[in-house]
């Protein structure tokens, strides 16, 4: 009935009638929502038919190709080749893309994830046309309508119909906003992930991990301790001095730093170190999704911008500090297991040497590792008729 229902919908795109399972275009364009569809498209296309959209939007292999490999994603059906630019020219480039990809394919349903350019154009693009948005990691809320990440993610829920949350807070957050139809609390797809590939890579010896980062056994052959870095938001990238601050902190830490560099950083990271010569960071391209388990898993704490990598610190139990103001996942700094730090380099090195808790709080705000389940039973059976669209 849902897929009817679906069929129905779709104001803009004729087809015949809906197959048993729905029809739904994914539109991916960065490594973590590469992660998350790993842990959905293997549940999701046990029952449905999935056509997989890589936007582009993250176009080096080490932050694109790899991904697809080693978490056994299917390889996208297309590639809309955005690359980089202002957001204003990728995200035109993306939804020209989709929208074209929406009526040819006559999608029931238009899936999307997290908070980037890839999800608004997306969502945007399949809602011109009346096509239902379901939009994964919906609700969440750093409450700072500078980051481009808050805006793409509001506007996102917005043009959904679906709304999977993966805590409490990210229903109470739409709550608050008026909106309450089409809203599930499933858990996390994170947590999917983790619980999947963790099993591989305790498979793996450590040894494997380590040989990838070149140079690093150069710097330090018996490494059995490391903090792990990464920096990619634009409030710290845009400023050479706040990396350079973020970097002299890392520099002094007790043990060697393992620092994958974003493609948006490595310019300012080569400049850095002509003129510093960090001794104890060892910077390398971007690493794989098991790579970086393996590291976070180990790492005496995480030093990190990303929303997503501060969740997963969490989700394993080590020890983050979030070089931010804010945080769009408030549940992580229950208990200290996650704190906020200023982009200064005496405020990062206290945090990052400053006294750990002991464990983690016993609660589950992110679910049980069966989000992937709950979001394609959902899919199955929801009825898009009506009044489908957000007001």
């Amino acid at each position: 009935m849902g897929a009817k229902a679906l069929k129905a919908l779709s104001c803009a795109v004729q087809g015949g009638d809906a197959p048993d399972g729905m029809r739904i275009l994914t539109v991916l364009g960065a490594r973590p929502q590469f992660i998350k569809a790993a842990a959905v498209s293997r549940v999701l296309r046990r029952r449905h038919e999935e056509i997989i959209v890589h936007t582009g939007q993250h176009y080096d292999d080490n932050m694109s190709g790899v991904f697809f490999r080693e978490l056994d994603i299917p390889e996208p059906d297309y590639n809309l080749g955005a690359g980089s630019g202002s957001h204003a020219r990728q995200t035109a480039a993306i939804l020209t893309g989709v929208e074209s990809l929406v009526l040819s394919q006559k999608p029931d349903c238009v899936l999307v994830y997290g908070d980037t350019n890839s999800t608004l154009a997306g969502a945007l693009a399949a809602s011109k046309l009346c096509v239902p948005v379901a939009h994964v990691e919906a609700g969440l809320r750093s409450h700072n309508r500078r980051m481009p990440e808050e805006q793409n993610r509001a506007l996102t829920d917005r043009l959904s119909s679906l709304l999977f949350c993966p805590t409490v807070t990210a229903v109470e957050n739409l709550r608050k906003e008026g909106i309450t139809e089409g809203v599930h609390n499933t858990g996390d797809v994170m947590l999917d992930a983790l619980v999947y590939y963790g099993e591989r890579i305790g498979k793996i010896p450590k040894e494997e991990f380590f040989s990838r980062l070149r140079g690093l056994f150069r710097k330090s052959p018996a490494l059995d301790r490391w903090y792990l870095a990464t920096l990619h938001r634009a409030e710290n990238t845009g400023s050479c001095e706040r990396v350079a601050e973020v970097l002299a902190a890392l520099d002094r830490l007790p043990h060697p730093v393992i620092f994958p560099a974003h493609p948006r950083i490595k310019g300012i990271i080569a400049e850095l170190e002509q003129r510093h010569g960090y001794k104890n960071c060892v910077f390398t391209e971007p690493v794989g999704y098991l790579d970086m388990l393996f590291f976070t898993k180990g790492a005496v704490k995480v030093i990190t911008d990303s929303g997503g990598l501060q969740k997963e610190a969490y989700l394993v139990g080590t020890p983050c500090v979030t070089v931010r103001k804010e945080t769009e996942w408030p549940e992580t700094l229950a208990g200290g297991q996650n704190v906020l730090a200023k982009a200064d380099r005496d405020d990062v090195y206290a945090k990052a040497t400053g006294r750990a808790p002991g464990q983690k709080s016993a609660d589950a705000p992110f679910g049980d590792g069966r989000a992937a389940e709950r979001i394609t039973e959902i899919l199955s059976s929801w009825d898009f008729s009506g009044d489908a669209f957000r007001k």
